[in-house]
């Protein structure tokens, strides 16, 4: 049994975003219009990723050192979104504008976005300049009773940093339960199948298969033995053993392939969805000359698309082709389904 000296350290990198959003409404627009181009009117703050941050408004641009505020900034509502707290290190944030329609929504064409910016102290601002047209605004419908609104999306970047992780083993739960059911300690019921007899735990198929479920609850509460008349013994012994250990057992050769197809078919029946696809993934790796028909038939016959394609991929090499067809599986195919033949004719064909 390892110990926990037996464990290595262990650490994470670990990095995060906070989000959050902040509404702005607008109210008396034309009276905004009379500030010079370069000013602005703040927001409230609001708090996201543990920073402090306001949105400025600028209705006549942000006009720089170099704007005298007749230039095509002047025709534009900017919006930036500036730090407003004065905590020293840095803070990564991105921030999403969006004009905001008369039912609330995000008008698609004045959504802009400012990309990951770093914020180095307080006042540092990162925005869209070009915002949106005033004529644009002033012809829309978007603009009510002199009054619009403004969302802002801002996401925070974390500081990247390495935190302490104890390294746990990997799990052996389903060494234990595979342990449990080979041994039969506590069983407390028996399946009989065809002769042979296996021993489980009520609670745990109970558990895993909504049929075996409903075939433990039928009759008397005492019934310690039920009969399985639908499957043959090795089918049910390997479903058993997926029912407790979520995997399959090994069988090589053409016998994996006969248990693959038969388990295949008993995840349907006990209902244990989860058996179905790795049965047929198993099945997709087991493709070969003297399978292949097989296959082909049972993946149209169980409406198995994986291993359909498989077949597929495997019969476009020539020279497996060429072998498959003088097999007398492949001349059973030409007879017993013309149709199915003529589909992979054409798939073939087609690739």
């Amino acid at each position: 049994m390892p110990t926990v000296d037996n464990y290595t350290a262990a650490s994470a990198a670990v990095g995060a975003r906070s989000t959050g959003r902040h509404l702005l409404h607008i109210e008396g627009y034309s009276h905004t219009k009379a500030l010079f181009a370069g000013e602005s009117i703040p927001s409230q703050s609001f708090s996201v990723g543990g920073r402090a941050w306001c949105i400025w408004y600028y209705p006549r641009g942000a006009a720089d050192d170099q704007d005298d505020g007749d230039g095509d900034a002047a025709l534009y509502i900017s919006l930036f979104l500036v730090l407003d707290d004065s905590i020293p290190e840095p803070a990564y944030a991105e921030a999403t504008f969006h004009l905001l329609d008369q039912a609330g929504r995000p008008v698609p064409s004045c959504t802009h976005a400012t990309g990951l910016n770093e914020y180095s102290a307080a006042g540092a601002r990162h925005g869209v300049p070009a915002f949106i047209p005033r004529d644009f605004l002033e012809a829309s419908g978007h603009l009510v009773d002199e009054c619009f609104r403004i969302r802002c999306d801002v996401s925070v970047r974390w500081q990247w940093h390495t935190e302490a992780r104890p390294d746990a083993p990997p799990s052996d739960l389903r060494r234990h339960l595979g342990d449990l059911l080979a041994s039969g300690e506590g069983a407390d019921v028996t399946f009989q199948v065809a002769g042979e007899t296996f021993s489980a735990h009520r609670s745990v198929v109970a558990a895993r298969s909504p049929v075996l479920k409903a075939k433990l609850s039928a009759g008397t509460a005492a019934a310690a033995c039920v009969r399985i008349d639908d499957v043959a013994p090795q089918v049910f012994e390997a479903l058993l053993h997926f029912v407790y250990t979520d995997s399959l057992p090994e069988e090589p050769g053409q016998d994996g392939v006969f248990m693959a197809q038969r388990l295949l078919e008993a995840a349907g029946r006990y209902g244990v969805p989860r058996l179905r696809p790795i049965c047929e993934e198993k099945l997709c790796r087991l493709v070969q000359v003297d399978t292949a028909v097989a296959m082909l038939l049972f993946a149209q016959q169980h409406r198995c698309h994986w291993l359909r394609e498989a077949c597929v991929d495997f019969l476009k090499c020539p020279r497996a082709l060429n072998a498959v067809m003088a097999t007398d599986g492949f001349e059973h195919l030409v007879k017993s389904c013309p149709a199915l033949l003529k589909d992979l004719i054409s798939k073939l064909a087609a690739r």
